[in-house]
């Protein structure tokens, strides 16, 4: 390196740390950051242990209301077992009409005594009777589903009551355990990455996974932008023309992208360091511990093939931004410019996170070895498979070459480009003005 890239890293980060808009979009992001990572604790300060009531109407009548004695006694007591979302049932004397009680179930939800009511139709048969929730929500699924839950029980003891015992049948109801555990069946895996993982190490490794992945898509998008836009607005203001007699327009690139990438460098570390202060608050640790989450179960391996592919993929798409910058006269023009490599990134970062919950289909496989996908796919495919190391390493090399490949274009058009001025140049035009230029 000589002393001119280094001269133009420096302008370009001083540049970039002095103006407000910099500083003034690090302190809000830290900011969303930290109350992202408070977020539960804040909702337990201000979470209520008082049950949600649900009303019901009581009448020795029928056999509907029989049932519905059954399933208040059985929603009352399997409910009380549950640490969060209680549910009490209400119930309240038959007032001789159904339309009678429904009105003193509404004045009841009016005054507050309960959230909703239960309202069950005739039985036909043995067949279980309709069951109604009415409340003011318009999507109670949480109350319906604990409901749910307990009439279905309530529903099997009734069936089964006459051919099983009690013990059986608490037996037969008991949820059975799983267990998450990763294996691998790779040979030479990549590394430890391919020697299987615990449930907190999966939980751990997709959380890195996520943050990776939309670090890089966000690093892209917002540091690539300003790389192109910086490159425009130099070239409009014909500041480039100065530039340019000093130094070389292929150091000045190089020194913008570099110098960019330790700006944004800069900001993830500031945003590392909030969120392990946040995270090591004593109320933070013990979410994290009730979780069943270590931070000790981040694989070293795993985090070194993130810096890695944020690196690379960083750079590959840096090139093309500053390329494209250098093409344009004018910043109006430079949204409609980058938009086909906005969208190559976004297609990567939407195939990755679509692909979360399926990560060993075809199509995300083949795109791991396609360089603008690759820092995107191959990553998850670490994180959340098993792929064999040379197909990881594979990926790197294709994607080093990738990046030496459009360097040395991006270079050819950023040092013809710069002096282009008026419309877009055409393909046909870019090809003639490169061909003067030998490196």
């Amino acid at each position: 390196m000589n002393s001119s890239l280094f001269t133009v890293m420096g302008f370009t980060m001083r540049n970039k740390f002095r103006t407000k808009s910099f500083i003034i979009t690090s302190v809000i992001i830290a900011l969303i950051l930290s109350l992202g990572i408070n977020l539960p604790y804040l909702i337990s300060v201000f979470k209520t242990d008082k049950p949600t009531n649900v009303g019901v109407i009581k009448s020795e009548l029928s056999l509907k209301l029989e049932q519905f004695y059954a399933a208040e006694k059985a929603i009352d007591k399997e409910m009380d077992k549950e640490e969060e979302s209680k549910i009490k049932i209400v119930t309240f004397d038959d007032q001789g009409s159904k339309e009678a009680n429904e009105k003193l179930l509404k004045d009841k939800i009016a005054a507050g005594d309960i959230k909703g009511y239960l309202e069950f139709g005739a039985a036909s048969g043995t067949a279980f009777p309709k069951v109604t929730y009415k409340s003011e929500a318009t999507m109670d699924f949480k109350t319906t589903s604990k409901l749910q839950a307990a009439l279905n029980q309530i529903k099997t003891e009734a069936v089964a009551k006459d051919l099983l015992t009690k013990e059986q049948l608490t037996l037969i109801l008991a949820p059975v355990p799983i267990e998450n555990v990763q294996i691998s069946t790779t040979a030479g895996g990549a590394g430890s990455v391919g020697e299987g993982k615990t449930q907190s190490e999966i939980n751990m490794a997709t959380g890195m996974v996520y943050i990776v992945i939309f670090l890089l898509f966000m690093g892209i998008l917002i540091t690539g932008q300003l790389i192109a836009t910086e490159i425009t607005a130099e070239k409009s203001s014909r500041v480039m023309e100065v530039l340019i007699t000093s130094v070389k327009p292929t150091t000045q690139m190089f020194g913008k992208i570099i110098g960019m990438f330790l700006v944004g460098l800069s900001q993830i570390v500031l945003f590392i360091v909030v969120a392990i202060i946040n995270i090591t608050l004593p109320h933070n640790v013990k979410v994290i511990e009730d979780m069943n989450l270590s931070l000790n179960d981040i694989d070293p391996l795993m985090l070194t093939y993130a810096i890695i592919f944020y690196v690379l993929g960083f750079f590959l798409y840096s090139t093309l931004f500053a390329a494209v910058g250098s093409m344009v006269s004018r910043t109006e023009d430079l949204g409609q410019a980058v938009m086909p490599i906005t969208f190559l990134s976004l297609g990567g970062f939407y195939l990755a996170m679509f692909s979360l919950t399926n990560p060993d289909t075809a199509l995300v496989t083949g795109s791991s070895f396609i360089p603008f996908f690759t820092p995107y796919t191959m990553f998850m495919r670490i994180g959340l498979t098993d792929p064999a190391a040379w197909e990881v390493w594979l990926s790197i090399g294709l994607l080093v070459a990738s990046i030496l490949f459009f360097g040395w274009i991006s270079a050819k058009i950023y040092r013809t480009g710069v002096l282009m001025y008026g419309k877009r140049p055409s393909l046909k035009e870019l090809y003639k003005a490169m061909k003067a230029y030998k490196f």
